[in-house]
């Protein structure tokens, strides 16, 4: 195991960074032609606060992620790579219960800093691009952790230098509406001294000027609408890449990285575009090197022994894309993602040679790698690095102390999404509850004549298992575990998190027809695969968790509304025997939708539902609206039951009978809870596959 310190971090980056921005005569005057240079870029995304191998939310240690194990991969790449560039590629300060109570339940004043921040600074971060989730608490706590004065009218940096990042964050894609200048630097220009050899091999030293660009998915003013409409708004990655990029070049930049936080989407380029990283990788951009984040997935495929297949998303991309996901290039620019939450580290090892006055790289010798815990034989996790948790042992030891608060309700039963894609709704219709019954009681006490003409029409919601496995075998919502009517559970402040992950989204509603509800549902049907009845060979039920958000679950009062997925069909023609109130419901039918501002203002891309509908925009959080749900229902009733708020299954699948075996990849151990849940259908379980998913058997006949 490495177990290397801190301060063999900070002497590593002294070694391999020069203090100034001025040109380096010393070091680079009168370069040989053919002078090599070999150096690593490493990347870190979407860590999401995850700072500790620690679960706030089942208040235990998971060795399957966190940035203080990240920090193990990160030594052991520098001492392979004594010439390195350490990048973050966003999605860095919310996701855990530890991002919430430093920006929401306790607020940190301008003197502090984050506690990955912190942990980012101890590992000697070169820069780093932001994502879409650093909008999250607005624009003044942004400007506030950053100590970055944004130019942006109203959103005032507390006087004085606070406690930030102490690497250059950039961000190329986001103006000032006032301003129309760039909220952050758009680029920046690290200068590196790293060992090079002349080309008959004598050692000498370079000086290498790295240039990184940040870009982030356009989405973010309808997903953070209510922090950045009027205040910002997004250009295109590759408008905003083609302006910036010869800018870069003509101050020194030898090699320009992007940091795009978003997928691979081989469709045809668009400004709007969520996942447009592919159009970055174009001739016509002129970039070196590409990191990219968002979609929380592996790229390349693993190379440790017993690697996880590559995501079906990239399997599905089509030839003419050019991407080759075993060894990291879209169209010959080298590419990698580092998964999430700090469960791995990519490495871009890149050769450049000195030719007619520029360095050039030797694409031969670039290799590409998303680096895992398991790296060294596909068995063994890499050791935390201790002084990761040294670091950070107040901020955690606060984190869990909120955490463990009462919520002032009980439980009867376990809410878990171990088996939310194949019917079990015990941590998804609490939500819808909650949701229903805050949009009926607005309407109700609205003096808007608009909204009370509503009153008569149907209130119901959609919620989706956001905690279902995305990020991995551990990632699956479970509040109560053990509860039942004999031996109820008390709740607690971390468990309304645990049902609804984002704290960020507020409550909204859309008034739609039957046709906008039927084209909802198949959207969201549109997570399974299609299942082949005659085929013999395995087939997985839900091939790709990387966009499980987006499987809304409907509900409405009194289980009144009830559909099946036919998962034999192609996607957009699977939903069947769509009723309300025993009623099939009609393309003219009226509903109103509890939601949030992310799927009303237009997210996931679901047709019809793009802002124009939304006729409630509360200022109220969703995840704030269940905890206060959850109180609610504990002083009227003393508890959550299963009889009332977790067995209403409004929806399941056409049965059908397959020649072959179907399966659902899910938290290995958990077949007593489909048992306990009723879900025949769950008929066992078996081996693991190689990302520790248990697939267990589905039968779709029963």
């Amino acid at each position: 195991m490495y177990k290397i310190s801190l301060l063999a971090i900070a002497v590593a980056v002294a070694l391999g960074a020069c203090s100034s921005d001025s040109p380096s005569t010393a070091v680079n005057s009168g370069i040989a032609e053919g002078t090599t240079v070999q150096f690593a870029l490493l990347e870190t995304t979407d860590i999401h606060s995850n700072v500790l191998s620690y679960n706030y939310y089942s208040l235990a240690a998971d060795t399957s992620l966190g940035l203080e194990r990240t920090s193990t991969l990160i030594q052991a790449a520098r001492k392979e790579n004594p010439n390195n560039v350490l990048l973050d590629d966003g999605d860095t300060i919310q996701g855990t219960l530890l991002g919430d109570y430093q920006a929401v339940a306790a607020p940190i004043g301008c003197s502090s800093t984050l506690a990955v921040h912190k942990a980012m600074n101890a590992l000697g971060y070169d820069g780093g691009g932001l994502g879409n989730h650093e909008f999250n608490y607005g624009l003044g706590f942004l400007s506030q952790v950053t100590n970055t004065d944004l130019g942006v009218a109203g959103v005032q940096k507390p006087a004085g230098n606070c406690g930030a990042p102490s690497f250059p964050l950039v961000l190329t894609n986001v103006n000032g509406v006032d301003s129309k200048k760039p909220i952050f630097q758009p680029y920046a220009l690290i200068p590196k001294v790293f060992a090079a050899n002349l080309p008959d091999g004598t050692p000498t030293t370079v000086r290498l000027n790295v240039g990184i660009m940040s870009f982030v998915p356009p989405q973010i003013l309808d997903w953070d609408q209510k922090n950045l409409a009027g205040k910002v708004y997004v250009n295109g990655v590759q408008e905003s890449a083609k302006q910036y990029v010869p800018e870069l070049r003509s101050k020194g930049a030898d090699v320009v990285v992007a940091l795009s936080h978003g997928g691979l989407d081989a469709s045809p380029y668009s400004p709007k575009m969520e996942n447009a990283s592919l159009h970055l990788a174009d001739k016509s951009v002129g970039i070196d090197a590409l990191m990219i984040g968002h979609s929380h997935l592996i790229f390349p495929k693993g190379k440790e022994a017993g690697a996880a297949a590559l995501d079906a998303s990239f399997t599905a991309l089509p030839a003419s894309a050019n991407v080759d996901a075993i060894n990291g290039f879209v169209n010959g620019v080298p590419t990698v993602m580092a998964q999430s939450w700090g469960r791995r580290l990519g490495i871009i090892k890149m050769t450049m040679k000195y030719v007619g006055g520029k360095w050039q790289t030797v694409p031969d010798k670039t290799s590409v790698e998303s680096r895992g815990f398991k790296y060294t034989d596909g068995k063994t996790i890499v050791d935390g690095d201790p002084a990761i948790a040294n670091l950070v042992a107040n901020e955690h030891n606060a984190t869990i102390a909120y955490a463990k608060q009462p919520l002032g309700a009980k439980t009867d039963f376990q809410m878990s999404a171990y088996f939310s894609l194949v019917g079990d709704v015990s941590a998804i219709q609490l939500v819808n509850q909650a949701q229903i019954d805050y949009v009926k009681n607005f309407i109700a006490k609205s003096a808007d004549a608009t909204l009370q003409s509503y009153k008569s029409i149907p209130v119901i919601s959609c919620s989706a298992p956001f905690k279902a496995g995305r990020n991995g075998p551990t990632d699956f919502t479970d509040v109560a575990p053990g509860a039942s009517p004999a031996a109820p559970v008390d709740l607690q402040i971390r468990n309304p998190g645990d049902l609804y992950l984002y704290s960020n989204n507020n409550l909204q509603a859309v008034k739609i027809k039957g046709s906008d509800l039927k084209a909802w549902l198949e959207t969201a049907a549109k997570q399974f695969g299609q299942i082949d009845p005659s085929k013999s060979s395995e087939q997985d039920l839900v091939p790709s968790y990387g966009t499980i958000y987006n499987y809304d679950v409907f509900y409405a009062e009194g289980n009144a509304l009830q559909y099946q997925i036919d998962v034999t069909k192609p996607a957009g023609s699977r939903i069947v025997g769509l009723t309300y109130a025993g009623k099939a419901v009609a393309d003219g039918d009226d509903f109103i939708v509890a939601t949030n501002d992310y799927r009303a203002g237009g997210g996931g891309n679901f047709p019809g539902i793009d802002g124009s509908k939304t006729i409630i925009k509360s200022p109220d959080a969703n995840q704030a609206v269940v905890s206060d749900y959850l109180i609610k229902l504990g002083k009227q009733t003393g508890k959550v039951s299963l009889a009332a708020n977790g067995n209403g299954r409004s929806w399941s699948f056409v049965k059908t009978k397959t020649a072959g075996p179907v399966v659902l990849r899910s938290a290995p151990g958990q077949l007593a809870v489909a048992k306990a849940a009723g879900l025949a259908l769950v008929t066992g379980e078996g081996s693991l596959d190689a990302s520790g998913y248990a697939r267990y058997a589905i039968d779709l006949s029963k």
